[in-house]
């Protein structure tokens, strides 16, 4: 679980530290590429959490929502309709889920061990 979340921080401070401008006519790829990023490292914490986590549906499912974004963006962009909205929605929605799930979860573990502590202390 440490290694997605190593690759983000060290993608955000390359990410400051350098200079580097992405041209308009990509931001649309730009914007689902980190949306499809953000959904499969919070579905992996969430994998994670549920002890359910396998490195292969990690990876696989990273490269595969990427790639699925992207040819949705090119193709919209081809036939002169906004596709990438689609897939902007669909990785939004799955996020916000994950994100539910993953604070469900803490919650709960959170809520056992003061449960045990409080036991304890009796």
């Amino acid at each position: 679980m440490w290694l997605p979340v190593l690759g983000l921080i060290i993608g955000v401070i390359l990410g400051l530290m350098t200079d580097i401008k992405v041209p308009d006519e990509y931001s649309n790829y730009l914007s689902i590429a980190v949306l499809a990023a953000l959904d499969t490292l919070f579905g992996g914490i969430r994998a994670q959490l549920q002890n359910i986590y396998d490195e292969k549906v990690f990876v696989s499912g990273f490269f595969f929502n990427i790639l699925l974004a992207a040819s949705l963006a090119f193709l919209g962009v081809h036939l002169g309709v906004d596709l990438y909205l689609a897939a902007v929605f669909a990785f939004g929605v799955r996020l916000f889920q994950n994100i539910a799930v993953i604070r469900r979860i803490i919650i709960a573990k959170w809520s056992q061990n003061r449960e045990k502590t409080e036991k304890n202390d009796i």
